[in-house]
């Protein structure tokens, strides 16, 4: 008995005492004795808690105790033998489950008493006990085999071996086996956002909030991006051969072709859009840039480059094989020394050392690795395209001619500066390179400058380039400059020059007011023709350099000999000149406002050099830009993209279906209940444009038009007869959309939709135009019946345009809004979602068993569609031009709100019949206004159509 002093149990304690209790045995009882709790006494009982005491047989524990404080004396009436026996049974079995229990590693220690556990005995099983040495053992060699095979299983070195240079070496080239990474990869994707795109590892935008100042940039300083991911393409053979082949690819009617006379001559950079060879307007492939190497005297072969996006490269390539009768691929050679993109170089390719070199340690440090330690070479980082085979062709030949293709991607490095201030950045950070005052001329180098400065001539070339790169710092602004300017130019390895900190490089007025003479010369005449030649069209040249770069190891040991820290490198080592070839990048050049907004320079590097340069260029106070600011910077010139812009390109059709897919993807991850129900919307099509089947009716619509018109008027019965004719015999054949592209053609639209400012307040002064009557537009749809016209949408009033939004007609009535200026525009009623009533209707009948006739028309395919995809069309869509209450003439494909222009604007494209038939319906004070709805909003926005060419 305790002699602790008598106590009541609270309320409190004693019900928590019943439900800590409520689950045992049954055959255990626990009354409580609420005056003496602790005086309760231990019995036993065997059935239902019947307790016995004395010497008859103890079947269990019970608390048998009555309120007079005598014991119970009450024995059991009988014993199941076969149900007692099992029930002890199952007690005991799971005691001993639970003794043989492991529940943690050190299931042996809890067999010793808390006194004897050691953290030795982990490590020596014989300071156990010896009953327990044994078992030790045994789970002692199991652990070191499941370790021993998962280390087999891993195969990674430890983090020191990881971070050795040769391990990195193959690491880096490994993870470029799917997608190839610029050489300004690691710099990118310590502060971008990257994004896997057409076989490329590049970034998407920046971590950090730099929105308005890459704007900023752009219309004030400079912004930088790395478009090395553009591929080149080479062509090499006789001018005249040359021309006539790429003239299958371009008609002059869109404008100025490879045979341009300032591009042929290699003074300017060119552009045009390719198409399929002598199947113009139809089968367009893309825009691309070129650049001809100017002539050289005793040559009679040219040198041609033409830069496309690499989405576009593949369609290119073949079109110039077949045009150029180049079908014959070289087969490079395999040099056995460059290693693969692999994690560890093969056996096979490594050659194991003829003597092994004996080291000698010293005493108090450790061994280091050393080259002379590995059995094959060093590791090299792979430049260029690391994912292609070596034994990939990039070189085709022609048996019939002299005419060559080489495939250039990833031999070169193209950055853009974009920005009025761009050409001070390049002043700031290149410097001309400087001659080698002893050059034993007796003595042939290795190097490639010292064997240029021999030749007088050369050196004569490259101190004019030298004094036209100098006119640059005089320049006000980079769109001064005549558009697609090229300069040849030698310069010094610019991280000699590297400040010690960032600088924001600005205009000097000083060297302006110097050089205000020359100044206006080179804005007017340009630069001469033999300036713009470069060593970079030289790959022996391209080559050596490559090779020859000084390591940035080397580099910092060598500012750390400098006796003044911070002052600049002398002499500059050979091998510190690169040949470079500046282009310049007009800007805006469409259009009446804004013109050369977004004017800046591409510079061309050999590869090798990416990071060389690029921070030089950063510590000028740049702004870093990725793929977001090159749609933004497309959008602010009014210019499309590609290839989000265009539709009748193959590449643009691959990147519509990527888009509508992660659209889809990215709606159908939202819960039912939140996704936006479109069909109530009246938005058929919200994740992409239907550019065939618009191109398709509205062509039915203005032939129906035509034909009406004909009949009803007797005087024009005989000019639309033709007409009418023509649509008849055209529709015969397979229809095809396009894109408007003449430019003849586009002038005449826009003059027709009078082009105003951005806000559509005040009328531009174009040249006379014909006017815009019915017999005119019943010529132009002649030939142009199924295209689309390119074209700028400004809103009136507040608004943020979005992707897929849908270009309208508006109606009279809505027009008659325009004299109130609190009014932006009309509303769309809402729809009547017939798909869900249905889809509802038909589960109701499936479970009654009542067959319901059908209100819609609507497959089984597209209903069971529809159960997955609730809130969306199926296809085949319905009409789309009457679907609203408004017609529908096109739809958005780039919109946002324009830091430049103050509002917000929208570039899309719309049909060139629908947009001709409403300017003809149109009042002269509203011509060209259209309306502009997002698809996730019933309001519709007062906007202005120009046409800009």
């Amino acid at each position: 008995m305790s002699n602790r002093p008598f106590r009541k149990i609270s309320d409190a304690k004693s019900r928590r005492r019943e439900i800590k209790l409520k689950n045992q045995p049954a055959n255990v009882q626990y009354p409580v004795n609420e005056e003496r709790p602790d005086m309760d006494r231990l019995c036993f009982t065997g059935n239902g808690g019947q307790t016995q005491r004395g010497t008859g047989p103890r079947h269990g524990w019970v608390r048998g105790h009555h309120k007079d404080g005598s014991y119970c004396k009450e024995m059991p009436k009988y014993i199941n033998a076969g149900s007692f026996a099992r029930a002890r049974a199952a007690e005991v079995k799971v005691m001993v489950k639970a003794v043989k229990k492991k529940s943690a590693s050190c299931h042996l220690f809890s067999a010793l008493p808390k006194h004897m556990r050691r953290r030795a005995m982990s490590h020596n099983p014989k300071r156990l006990p010896r009953r327990l040495q044994e078992m030790a053992m045994k789970l002692r060699e199991k652990s070191l085999q499941g370790a021993k095979k998962k280390k087999q299983e891993s195969k990674k070195k430890s983090r020191k071996a990881r971070r050795r240079h040769g391990n990195l070496l193959l690491e880096f080239n490994r993870r470029q086996r799917k997608n190839i990474w610029l050489e300004t990869h690691i710099w990118h994707a310590k502060r971008f956002h990257m994004v896997k795109k057409w076989g490329y590892c590049l970034g998407e935008s920046p971590t950090y909030k730099c929105y308005r100042a890459c704007n900023k940039a752009m219309s004030n300083h400079c912004l930088l991006q790395d478009l090395s991911y553009y591929c080149c393409i080479e062509l090499v053979g006789e001018e005249d051969k040359l021309l006539a082949s790429l003239a299958q690819l371009t008609c002059k009617e869109t404008g100025p072709s490879f045979a341009a006379a300032v591009c042929l001559s290699g003074r300017r950079q060119g552009s045009v859009v390719v198409y399929k060879a002598g199947q113009y307007p139809s089968h367009p492939l893309g825009p691309v840039s070129f650049l001809w190497r100017p002539r050289t005297q005793g040559l009679n072969k040219r040198q041609l480059w033409i830069w496309a996006h690499p989405t576009l490269k593949q369609d290119l390539l073949t079109e110039l094989q077949n045009v150029c009768d180049c079908s014959v691929p070289i087969i490079p050679l395999v040099v056995p020394v460059a290693l693969p993109a692999e994690e560890c170089p093969s056996e096979e390719m490594m050659e194991l050392p003829k003597h092994s070199p004996v080291i000698k340690h010293t005493s108090g440090t450790k061994r280091k690795r050393s080259c002379s330690d590995q059995s094959g070479p060093p590791a090299k980082k792979i430049l260029g395209d690391g994912t292609r085979s070596p034994t990939t062709p990039v070189t085709w030949k022609s048996n019939a001619s002299t005419t060559v293709i080489n495939d250039l991607t990833m031999e070169m490095v193209r950055y853009r500066l974009i920005g009025p201030l761009s050409h001070t950045v390049l002043a700031e950070t290149l410097e001309a390179a400087t001659c080698c005052e002893i050059v034993d001329k007796s003595v042939e180098s290795s190097f490639w400058w010292p064997e240029h400065c021999k030749d007088e001539g050369m050196m004569n070339l490259h101190k004019e380039q030298s004094e036209n790169f100098h006119i640059l710092k005089g320049v006000y602004s980079a769109g001064e400059i005549p558009p697609g300017t090229v300069l040849g130019l030698n310069v010094d390895d610019p991280r000699v020059t590297l400040p010690t900190k960032k600088v924001k490089a600005l205009p000097s007025t000083k060297q302006a007011q110097e050089l205000d003479e020359k100044v206006k010369q080179f804005m007017l005449n340009g630069v001469s023709e033999h300036c713009c030649q470069s060593f970079l069209w030289d790959r022996t040249v391209r080559d050596n350099v490559t090779e020859n770069k000084i390591p940035e190891q080397e580099m910092n040991r060598m500012r750390g000999d400098m006796l003044v820290p911070g002052s600049r490198l002398w002499p500059i080592p050979l091998q510190g000149r690169v040949p470079v070839l500046l282009v310049h990048q007009p800007g805006k050049q469409v259009g009446h406002e804004m013109n050369t907004w977004g004017a800046g320079w591409d510079i061309l590097l050999p590869k090798g050099w990416g990071m060389a340069f690029w921070v030089p260029l950063v510590y000028r106070g740049v702004r870093e830009g990725g793929l977001h600011m090159t749609l933004k910077h497309s959008q602010n010139k009014s210019a499309p993209n590609f290839p989000h812009d265009y539709p009748d390109c193959p590449a643009g059709v691959r990147f519509q279906e990527e888009q509508e897919a992660e659209l889809m993807d990215k709606f159908k991850r939202r819960p039912p209940a939140k996704r936006t129900n479109y069909i109530k919307l009246g938005c058929l099509a919200p994740f992409r444009c239907p550019w065939k089947q618009l191109a398709e009716e509205w062509d039915v619509i203005s032939a129906e038009e035509r034909k009406g018109r004909s009949e009803s008027t007797d005087a024009d019965m005989v000019m639309e007869e033709g007409a009418t004719l023509h649509q008849d015999v055209t529709s015969t054949t397979p229809q095809r959309f396009s894109v408007l592209r003449n430019r003849k053609s586009l002038r005449l639209i826009s003059g027709w939709c009078r082009p105003t400012t951005s806000k559509g307040q005040r009328v531009c002064r174009l040249g006379q135009s014909p006017p815009l009557t019915q017999s005119a537009v019943s010529s132009f749809l002649s030939a142009h019946s199924m295209s689309l016209v390119w074209v700028r949408l400004s809103l009136f009033s507040k608004g943020k345009p979005e992707l897929h939004g849908m270009v309208c007609v508006p109606t009279p009535e809505d027009l008659k809004l325009l004299k109130d200026p609190q009014c932006s525009g009309p509303l769309e009623p809402t729809h009547k979602d017939h798909f869900k009533s249905k889809l509802k209707r038909s589960k109701k009948s499936s479970d009654t068993g009542e067959k319901v006739q059908d209100v819609t028309p609507i497959t089984l395919k597209s209903s069971s569609t529809l159960k997955s995809v609730l809130g969306l069309w199926p296809d085949p869509l319905p009409r789309i031009t009457s679907h609203c209450s408004r017609v529908t003439l096109g739809w958005v494909t780039q919109g946002d709100f324009s830091l430049t222009a103050g509002c917000g604007e929208a570039l899309g494209f719309i049909s060139v019949p629908g947009l001709l038939t409403t300017l003809l319906k149109q009042p002269m004070e509203h011509r060209g206004v259209l309306l502009l709805r997002n698809p996730a909003s019933l309001h519709y926005r007062f906007v202005k159509a120009n046409v800009e060419v």
